[in-house]
Parts: C-alpha cells; structure tokens; sequence
C-alpha cells in the first residue's frame, strides 16, 4: 500500500522529536560539562531488526556507527523489560573508549521480544588509561582506558551495583562518571516511555508501516542523489600529519565509483594500521562516509536505515580505516573521521565540483586534561574540542569558527568552564586571515587561550599542522593550526599529537585551522 505522505512526514517528525527528547533528558540530568554544556551525546530509535529508523540532531560520526553497537547487543543478549546493556569496545561496535552506548529493547504489551531499541552515545570525560582525559599518546588500546564489551549494566530495572562499581575504580573522575551514566538511563527509559505512548494512540500495525515506509523514502532519495552524478570512478587521497609516535604521513585514500543509483566507496589505497593512536574501526569509515553522501541530497530527508541500501564500503582489514586489535583508536574517532570526510567529498568533487565545497578544518583539535584542584578538593578531567573555519564552496564564503563535518558539538561557555575547574580562559576570539583566499574565502579558525591554576597533565591530539586543508578550483588551502605553551615568557609551539605537564600560570593558546579557499583569488 502507498503510504500516505501527510501521514509519512508526521510519523517522521514524531519519531524524531522522542529522539531529541532523549538528548535533553540526557543533557539536563548530566553531571559533566562535555555532556551538559558541550553536547558530545547523541540518541535514535531503531525498529525490531536494529535497523535505524529515526535520529537527534546530534553528533555525526556518533550517529552512522551506533547502528553496530545495537546489533552487537542484540546479538550479546537477548534483552528483557528493563534490561540496558552498555558497550564502549571498537572492535564491538564501538568508535573509541571514551563513547559509551547505552542500548535497551522497548517491548510492547504481549510480546516476548523487543518492538524497537533505543539507543544513546555520550562522550566521557574520562574512561581510565594512562592520561586524564583518557585520550593519550597511546600505542594499543589497553592503554587507553577501560574497555567494556557489551554487558548488563541494567536488569530487570535494577542497576547492577557491583559492576558499576567496577568502572568507577577505573576511571579518575568516579562521581561525575556515574552521574553521567546514569543520565544515559534516564534518556533510554524516556525514549521507551514516549515509543509506548505512540503505539497506545496509533497502533503497531501503523508504526510498523510508516517506520519501513520512512526508510525506502530516504532510499529512494539517495539513489535519485547518487544517480544525477556522471557515471564513473573517482580518486583522492590525503593524510593525517602522523599518529603521535613517528613523524611519517597516514595517507588515507578513496576510490569513488558511481554505477547508476549505486556506489562503491573503497579505502584500499588507505595505509596499513599504525602504532598511534589514528586508527579507525569499520563503525567510523561507515559513519562518515554514509554523512557525505547524505549531504549531497539537498531536500531534509529522514536520516534513517534507508541511506546506506545503496552505498558499498569496502575498507581493508587491518589498515588504518579498519584496524584490528589491540590497535590503539581514541584519534580514530576524532581525526581520521574527519580525514575520511575530506577524501570523500574530494573525489565527489571532480564528479560534482558545484555541489562540494573546499576542505573545512579537519581536526577537532582535542584537548585533554587532569589533575587535582585544590581549591575544590577533588580530581578534574576535562575533554574539549575546537572548532575552525569551513571550507568555502561555489556559492559563498565558508562560516569562520564552527565546528564541521563528523562533530557537532557546542563550545563550553567561559562561564560554566571558569566555574568547574582550576583554569582560566585568557582569550578566545576568532583567528583572523586564517581562511585560504579564493574566489570565495574559507571560514577562520579560533583562537582559544588557557591559562592553568593548578599544575596539571595535559593531551592534544590535533591534526593539520603541517599541511592546511585543501582548497577547491584553485583556491588557496587553509591555514595550518598551531598549538603554544607559554611558560614564564618562554614561548614553545608544541606538536599536533603530544602530552605534556604544565605549572600554575602555564597558559596554553591553540589556533585552529582556517578552511580551504574555492575558485581562484581575484
């Protein structure tokens, strides 16, 4: 039967308003200022096969991978009423340690296996490891921080004390890791409790319909996206600056084959897997590629299932887009996502070069650190990531000091920052000229500056440093980021991967990139 399209489009926006409601829960009943003031969370509901079926507006690389973290619970367990199973592993479903994903099954009356799953993604300002922040230098993922394959944190409605007992010893930041978990709970039993309302008004046979009916819409979307391309292959290729460890180049490649409404994404040409910390799961390479194909429709289409049926990703086993363990990945996530993101859209460019713009920032410029405030009497863990200018395209400049592509997180306002921890920001402003010229400008980049109160030990795992992000039809790449620690009046520009201790007074300033420039500069 055609479904009927008033219908469609208010099932759509139903079900994603309880996926967004999901994340305010989750964000006003968070402990951390990553979660409550930054937003590094995301939630979606999923239909009875664990297929996607409705999305928040939040974080794209979280988005695209949870898929596989529901399907790796599901196959742990069979869960029951009240049942919520945790997973942070990569190699499980996964992206990188500090990502939890708490996974339930809504179960409606009569039935013995779930109707939907709920799911949410938050990032943790501290997972364990060996820095705060559990985002180090690290050279295999046991390094990193605690590794939980999927488990039964919740049963029954009963949280397994214990276990989470477990976790908290583990990590630095205990208190707050616990509030935060437990916010992922509450978001998961609103999302089941909103999911139950609408079977009691509309029905499962009506859900059901509307909920496949969604997902070939958004199919039949991308196959008419994909099938207005010139037929044929398309090549790119660029690298990370190195993987923290050695100083040689992580080339990421990308074969882009468009064969009427299908097409073929192969990282072949991508390096093996390295011993940083750069190393991406197939969960990622999935997320982002599934992101740049999706922003070629331009109508609002339901982000559901529906995007991948006509998208093949081919991603070697054991290089760097698809390590195996115990492969260190915490800048998988962050970095090499946003790398995959640039090498696709440059291939798709040569087919459609109206369509894409130039290089955006392409690096999060993650910044880590921890310690002990002795003003507050506690440990601290702070995770934060910076934003920097957007590429420009064929129709305009590209927006100076936001964040692009596989994150969307907010900055944490100065106030809530000074407030929660020993530091104050010195400056924070936009980094002027940081843009690459063209026809039409990239974004800037931003300036951030902070100054320490309490000695501490500090990560950055930050990319293009040495080579600024590519502009598009001959316009000017990007400028690079730079990272200063200034002690004393001794001024020191750090690597983009690197771990260091700083004393009170310590002031670290980080200039992100600027964004790639389109068409040539008048």
């Amino acid at each position: 039967m055609k479904p009927d399209p008033i219908e469609l489009e208010l099932f759509r926006h139903l079900l994603v308003s309880i996926a967004e409601e999901m994340g305010a829960v989750l964000r006003k009943t968070s402990y951390s200022a990553n979660i409550k003031e930054r937003r590094d969370y995301s939630c979606a509901l999923y239909d009875a096969a664990g297929e996607t079926v409705a999305m928040g507006d939040h974080m794209p690389v979280h988005l695209g991978a949870m898929p596989l973290s529901v399907r790796h619970a599901m196959q742990a367990f069979d869960l029951k009423p009240g049942d919520v199973a945790i997973v942070n592993d990569p190699f499980r479903g996964g992206t990188h340690l500090p990502d939890i994903t708490a996974v339930s099954g809504v179960f409606v009356r009569g039935d013995r296996r779930p109707s939907f799953y709920v799911a949410n993604r938050a990032h943790h300002a501290d997972v364990g490891g060996m820095s705060p922040g559990s985002m180090p230098l690290a050279r295999e993922i046991f390094q990193e921080g605690i590794r939980i394959p999927p488990i039964l944190l919740v049963r029954g409605g009963e949280f397994d004390r214990p276990l989470l007992d477990l976790i908290l010893a583990n990590v630095r930041t205990p208190e707050e890791r616990e509030g935060d978990l437990l916010a992922q709970c509450m978001a998961i039993q609103r999302g089941e409790q909103r999911l139950l309302e609408l079977v009691a008004k509309h029905g499962m046979p009506k859900i059901r319909r509307n909920m496949t009916a969604l997902q070939d819409y958004s199919e039949r979307m991308m196959r008419a996206a994909i099938q207005r391309l010139p037929a044929g292959t398309y090549r790119f290729e660029d690298a990370l600056d190195n993987d923290g460890i050695s100083d040689r180049p992580v080339k990421i490649a990308a074969a882009v084959t468009i064969r009427g409404d299908q097409a073929v994404i192969d990282f072949s040409g991508s390096d093996p897997q390295v011993e940083g910390s750069v190393n991406a799961n197939f969960a990622v390479v999935v997320s982002a590629t599934a992101y740049v194909f999706r922003c070629l429709v331009r109508e609002d289409i339901p982000y559901t299932a529906g995007i991948l049926r006509p998208l093949e990703v081919i991603a070697p086993d054991g290089s760097v887009v698809s390590a195996r363990p115990p492969a260190a990945m915490a800048a998988g996530n962050v970095e090499t996502s946003q790398r995959i993101t640039d090498v696709v859209l440059g291939a798709l460019a040569q087919a459609a070069p109206e369509l894409i713009p130039a290089a955006s920032s392409g690096t999060m410029n993650n910044l880590t650190f921890g310690g002990w405030d002795r003003i507050r009497n506690r440990p601290f863990a702070y995770y934060e990531t910076i934003a920097g200018g957007m590429g420009a395209s064929s129709v305009a400049d590209g927006p100076s000091a936001t964040h692009t592509h596989m994150t969307n997180s907010w900055n944490t306002p100065v106030e809530a920052f000074e407030h929660q921890y020993p530091l104050r920001i010195r400056g924070y402003r936009i980094r002027s000229g940081s843009g690459g010229k063209g026809r039409h400008t990239g974004g800037d980049g931003i300036i951030r500056e902070f100054e320490f109160l309490a000695p501490a030990q500090v990560t950055i795992l930050a990319d293009r440093r040495l080579r600024g992000p590519y502009g598009l039809a001959g316009g000017q790449a990007g400028a690079t980021g730079r990272s200063v620690l200034v002690h004393g009046k001794r001024a020191t520009t750090l690597p983009g991967k690197t771990r260091f201790e700083v004393e009170a007074g310590d002031v670290l300033r980080i200039e992100s990139p600027g964004g790639g420039g389109y068409g040539p500069p008048a």
